[in-house]
C-alpha cells in the first residue's frame, strides 16, 4: 500500500511541475463553458445544467486520451520505465497508482466548473439531484476512458499513436449508442444485435445515470470497464517486466 501511495503522489506532482496540466485546465474550462452557452444555454429558460453535461463525451474523447498518453509511453520512451519496475512495487500497484493520480487531476478538472453550478443556482432552482448524478456519470466516464487511455500507453512508446489510439477506442464506445448509429445498425443487424450494441456503449449508461437514475447496471458496467482496461495494462507491463 506504501507503494502505491508513493507512486501515486509522485505521479500527481509530476502534472504540475511542467505546463502541461494548467494548459489542460484551461482548455478543459474554456470548451466546456463555450460549449455549453453555444448550445442555447439561455434560450431554454431553464435552469438547469443539462447542456453543460451532454458536451462531456465529445470533450472528454479528446481531452482524457491527452492526459492518459503519457502515462506509461513517456516512460517507456525515457527507459525509466526499466528502473520503475526494479523498484520493490508489484505491477498493479505501479498501474493503480498512476492510474488513480491521473483520476484524482481529472477530478481536480471537473470541480474547477462549479462556476457553472453558482450560475445556475442564481438563475434559478434547479435539481440538485440531477447536478450530483451528472458529475458522478462524469467522473466515472473520465475514469473509463482514462483506463483505455492507460491500456494504449502500455503498449506503445509513442504518444501521439497512443493518443490516437485511445480517441479512436473511446470514440466508438460513445458512438456505439448514438441514435444515428442505431438506426445504421438496424439497416443490416438483426434487432437483439443491435440493441447487444447498444448495451454495450458508454453512451447509452453515461445518460442512464446523468438523468437521475442510479442503477446497479449502469455502476457496473463502468467498474467492470475501468477494471477490464486495467487488468489489460497490468498483462502488458508483467509481460514486458518478464522479457
Amino acid at each position: 500500500m506504501h507503494s502505491f501511495w508513493a507512486v501515486l503522489k509522485r505521479e500527481f506532482k509530476s502534472y504540475f511541475t511542467t505546463p502541461i496540466a494548467y494548459v489542460f485546465l484551461v482548455v478543459f474550462l474554456f470548451f466546456s463553458g463555450y460549449l455549453t452557452f453555444k448550445r442555447g444555454f439561455f434560450e431554454i429558460r431553464q435552469a438547469d445544467m443539462t447542456a453543460f453535461f451532454v458536451n462531456m463525451p465529445l470533450l472528454f474523447v479528446f481531452l482524457v486520451p491527452a492526459v492518459a498518453m503519457r502515462l506509461w509511453a513517456e516512460e517507456r520512451k525515457s527507459g525509466s520505465i526499466e528502473l520503475l519496475l526494479t523498484l520493490p512495487i508489484t505491477v498493479i500497484q505501479a498501474v493503480l497508482g498512476k492510474f488513480f493520480a491521473a483520476w484524482l487531476f481529472l477530478a481536480i478538472a471537473l470541480a474547477l466548473t462549479f462556476p457553472m453550478v453558482v450560475t445556475v443556482c442564481y438563475l434559478g432552482d434547479p435539481d440538485t439531484g440531477l447536478i450530483v448524478t451528472g458529475y458522478i456519470a462524469s467522473f466515472l466516464m473520465a475514469g473509463a476512458f482514462l483506463a483505455v487511455g492507460c491500456f494504449f500507453s502500455t503498449v506503445s512508446k509513442n504518444q501521439v499513436i497512443s493518443f490516437v489510439l485511445s480517441v479512436v477506442a473511446c470514440a466508438i464506445l460513445v458512438f456505439a449508442g448514438m441514435p444515428t448509429t442505431m438506426d445504421y445498425l438496424s439497416t443490416f443487424l438483426p434487432a437483439g444485435l443491435v440493441t447487444t450494441v447498444e448495451t454495450f456503449s458508454l453512451q447509452t449508461h453515461y445518460e442512464s445515470i446523468q438523468i437521475g437514475v442510479l442503477q446497479f447496471r449502469d455502476l457496473s458496467y463502468f467498474v467492470l470497464l475501468i477494471v477490464g482496461w486495467i487488468a489489460a495494462s497490468a498483462v502488458v507491463l508483467e509481460e514486458r517486466k518478464a522479457n
